[in-house]
């Protein structure tokens, strides 16, 4: 192993590695392409690695700075990653963001916090206090932030160039060098380009507005003035969140770096807001904040990350989870091996058809033993619902997918809010059709989600999970129990030991045993997780009014065959032939309800 410290910081323009000795000292530097994990993807990661590992391949410390990295999971797949290229070595992972603030704490030490005020091709506000605390504000990407950066200046010219000639019939001189620049012809051609344009490319445009505001362009400075104030405004929001008394407030990226005419103006906009606010140009590049978490990594005698890092907030997440996760006390059923199915490669089909539908015989039994549990979950979801509270179904992969499916059947069935019966699904959106690996390990994602989606007392949970131990699931369980709200499982693996403060409030575990195909828990788990799932809304919606008999009062009659069935319900309840039924409908609003109180008398017709 040689005494050398490998620094790379990567970014969604370039990549910067930087390469010095154990006490700091410059060997070299070399510039690569991009390398912003979410954009160039695992495979792009790793061929970066290995491309900066022909400058050093044995080094003490490998500190990787990297644009994307989001939370504790990149994070442990990027330390892998690294660790198969460099045995060795000590690692650190954290987001560039990070590695650029390790500079500012360096050189301006006296402060009780740091603010970076990043502005390039995009931007970002990102601040630490002494004790770790953290704030962020920005860094959304193009499409939903970027405040303040290249892009938005560019990509906020163009728009008031556009909006220019609209409201004057003129085509503005910032207009003509925008066209020029861009190398189009006519406006018109914007439209298509800006569907297919690269975000760096459209940045690019930002020098063209800058030299305009230094002509005092009225378009130019408009939108030159709104971009430095937006980025002000974030920057104080950023240290209000911290909380400190003192704040450093530290300038980096391009747009800084190369327009003093903007850094000027966006310090005087900041001392506008706070007089005293200390603010600099970011002393070194950025990039070495990764050599200088690698020299106090080095000065350390074990594998940890640097003060002032990421570690203290990784391991909090790492023991609380364990603290709250049950301990398995034998194999989980839904794992073991069905006998009646080891030869199920070479069964008839026939025969295996016949397998399953034997197997999910044993289904409605398992539930019916846990009817008690399973009543009282209803009877609490009826209260909560009666109050205004809403219901959330949080699971992984198949559990997740059966919630969100039966939370999205409500509102049509029972005429509810969508917000009403909500479902949560690890990994999120993608997750519905695609499979995240690693995402339902994420436990603090679960109870940040449940914090996203404004959860409080009045709320109930379930917890949907096959093993009963999913992370994620727990870290929302971990959320709602924080609040005093209530909590359920729905698991089928009945050897659990739980922690006595982190037992939910009902545990309902049909115990359905082995799967055919061992392991997939989408067969007999997901079967009865249906089942159960189905009883809970329907009996709950039943408790607050939304059916009456058997039929769905509330039900939208948004298609044809819809309204057909609200009419024939309303001849059902009403006694009343079909075509009168229709008419009344057509004067409710298609609402069954009221169409059924104005043919009995009780309700008047509305206005025309």
């Amino acid at each position: 192993m040689s005494e050398t410290i490998l620094g790379i910081e990567a970014g969604g323009t370039r990549t910067t590695l930087i390469l010095s000795n154990t006490q700091g000292e410059l060997i070299h530097q070399r510039v690569f392409g991009p390398g912003n994990f979410r954009v160039i993807g695992k495979q792009g990661l790793l061929d970066l690695l290995k491309s900066c590992a022909n400058d050093e391949q044995d080094p003490a410390c490998v500190c990787l700075g990297l644009a994307g990295v989001r939370d504790d999971r990149d994070r442990g797949w990027i330390i892998e990653a690294a660790r198969e290229i460099w045995p060795n070595a000590l690692i650190w992972v954290d987001h560039d963001l990070a590695s650029a603030l390790i500079v500012a704490q360096r050189n301006f030490k006296k402060a009780d916090s740091h603010v970076l005020v990043l502005s390039g091709t995009g931007s970002c506000c990102f601040g630490r206090d002494k004790k770790g605390k953290e704030a962020k504000c920005g860094g959304w990407g193009h499409h939903l932030g970027d405040r303040g950066s290249s892009y938005d200046i560019a990509h906020s010219a163009i728009r008031a160039v556009i909006q220019h000639f609209d409201q004057t019939g003129k085509w503005p001189k910032l207009g003509e060098k925008l066209l020029q620049a861009s190398m189009h012809n006519d406006p018109n051609d914007w439209i298509p380009w800006f569907q297919q344009a690269s975000k760096t490319e459209i940045a690019a445009l930002a020098v063209v507005v800058f030299e305009a505001f230094k002509k005092r362009d009225p378009l130019a400075r408009g939108v030159i003035n709104q971009a430095a104030l937006a980025l002000a405004t974030d920057a104080i929001a950023c240290w209000k969140r911290l909380e400190s008394k003192t704040c450093y407030f530290v300038l980096a990226g391009g747009v800084f770096l190369k327009q003093p005419a903007f850094t000027r103006l966006f310090k005087r906009l900041l001392r506008e807001i706070k007089q005293d606010a200390h603010i600099a140009i970011i002393p070194a590049e950025s990039a070495w904040g990764t050599i200088y978490a690698g020299l106090d990594l080095h000065a350390s005698s074990k594998v940890r990350m640097p003060r002032n890092s990421q570690s203290a907030v990784r391991h909090t997440r790492t023991s609380l989870r364990d603290q709250v996760l049950p301990v398995a006390t034998q194999i989980s059923p839904t794992e073991i091996r069905l006998p009646l199915s080891r030869k199920l490669d070479v069964m008839s089909r026939g025969k295996a058809i016949d397998l399953f539908l034997a197997e999910d015989e044993s289904i409605p039994s398992a539930i019916r033993e846990e009817k008690k549990k399973i009543l009282k979950w209803i009877s609490w979801v009826t209260e909560g619902l009666k109050k205004g509270g809403r219901l959330f179904y949080v699971g992984a992969g198949t559990s997740g997918r059966l919630g969100i499916l039966d939370a999205s059947e409500c509102p049509p069935t029972f005429g509810v809010p969508a917000s009403m019966i909500q479902g949560v699904i690890a990994g999120g959106r993608t997750a519905i059709w695609e499979s995240m690996e690693g995402a339902e390990d994420d436990f603090m994602a679960g109870f940040q989600t449940l914090q996203r989606r404004g959860f409080d007392r009045k709320d109930m949970v379930l917890g949907i999970a096959a093993s009963g131990r999913t992370p994620f699931v727990h870290g929302a369980l971990s959320y709602a129990r924080s609040l005093g709200a209530r909590q359920g499982m729905l698991c089928f693996n009945p050897h659990l030991e739980w922690p006595r403060d982190h037992h939910p409030d009902v545990v309902i575990c049909p115990e359905v045993g082995p799967e055919i195909l061992t392991g997939s828990t989408r067969l007999k788990a997901g079967t009865a997780t249906k089942l159960v799932l189905n009883m809970i809304t329907t009996l709950s919606m039943i408790g607050i009014g939304k059916v009456k008999s058997n039929l769905m009062i509330d039900v939208r009659a948004s298609n044809e065959k819809l309204r057909d069935r609200a009419i024939r319900m309303v001849v059902t309840l009403t006694d009343v032939h079909y075509d009168l039924a229709h008419s009344t409908l057509l004067a409710a609003g298609w609402d069954i309800q009221q169409a059924c109180l104005i043919l009995e008398g009780k309700g008047d017709r509305p206005k025309a």
